[in-house]
């Protein structure tokens, strides 16, 4: 366990820091027949498990997806999701199929964050208990994130898929619910910017209009 009490940074680690967090990307190709060390899996999961969550609950659970018959299974899932989309794309449809939204079969690993079933902690929550719980797991899944890119390993986000499908796939408890299906493994190139951005999807929004001062500002 890495000791905390005395450690200070210095500018050249404050500098890998950032270049890892601008180096993210939501990664969808991934190389095939991959595998990923165990002891650099364990050091990911433990970079997620370090995250700060409301009340110390600690709400996130990982599934390793690691039998071929359940993750095509899933993958099923997300096709139908993607289809169901599609369809209330209106006029962006044909440009929506033609991104490439996921990589689950082709991915080294894949793992399904659940949302744990309540355990009642109301430290931090009274007012907004479901947030704070959504919000710690997230957490999670960004240290996730920026763990997997300092591995030199792409990590991509997987929303598509009917979490009531998913969590009796997953033999979930009451309660629990799937919030997100991560593909991890290597790549041959990461992209130069955010995905939907190079498609022509979606610009992205400078920090100068999300960052205000003392009160709501209207965005420009």
């Amino acid at each position: 366990m890495l000791q905390t009490e005395s450690i200070a940074f210095s500018s050249t680690e404050r500098e890998t820091l950032r270049k890892i967090m601008l180096a993210r990307r939501d990664m969808r190709h991934f190389i095939p027949d991959r595998k990923i060390d165990e002891d650099v899996l364990a050091r990911i999961m433990q970079a997620a498990h370090s995250a700060p969550s409301v009340g110390l609950m600690q709400p996130w659970r990982f599934i390793l997806i690691r039998d071929k018959f359940l993750r095509e299974k899933i993958s099923t899932i997300v096709d139908q999701e993607i289809e169901q989309t599609a369809n209330v794309m209106n006029e962006r449809k044909t440009e929506f199929l033609k991104l490439k939204l996921e990589g689950i079969r082709d991915c080294a690993e894949l793992i399904a964050v659940v949302q744990a079933p309540d355990d009642g902690t109301l430290l931090g929550r009274r007012t907004l208990a479901d947030e704070m719980a959504l919000c710690s797991t997230a957490c999670a899944i960004q240290n996730l994130w920026l763990a997997t890119r300092a591995e030199n390993l792409g990590m991509g986000w997987v929303s598509f898929f009917d979490p009531v499908k998913l969590s009796e796939l997953l033999q979930c408890p009451k309660g629990a619910l799937p919030i997100a299906l991560l593909c991890l493994g290597p790549v041959k190139y990461f992209y130069d910017e955010p995905m939907l951005v190079k498609k022509n999807w979606r610009d992205a929004k400078p920090l100068s209009t999300v960052l205000f001062q003392n009160r709501w500002q209207d965005e420009a």
